[in-house]
């Protein structure tokens, strides 16, 4: 299993998968808000998204896990 995690604090704009889609390395999962900039959440790893942790409106730190992929 593999995390995805925020790389910065912000909040979350938009949430770009659901769970049991299949994703590729690079691929935007979130797009984070901050300091009225838009930033695209890659996933380092190809896979399958088992588990959504983020909702959007919502505020996530540096380092928190995103979404979880299988």
């Amino acid at each position: 299993m593999a995390d995805v995690e925020a790389h910065i604090t912000g909040t979350v704009w938009r949430v770009e998968v659901e769970v049991g889609d299949t994703i590729d390395e690079g691929d935007t999962v979130v797009i984070l808000e901050s300091m009225k900039m838009e930033m695209p959440v890659e996933a380092e790893d190809p896979g399958v998204v088992k588990e959504i942790r983020c909702a959007e409106g919502q505020a996530v730190s540096e380092g928190d896990t995103l979404v979880v992929l299988e």
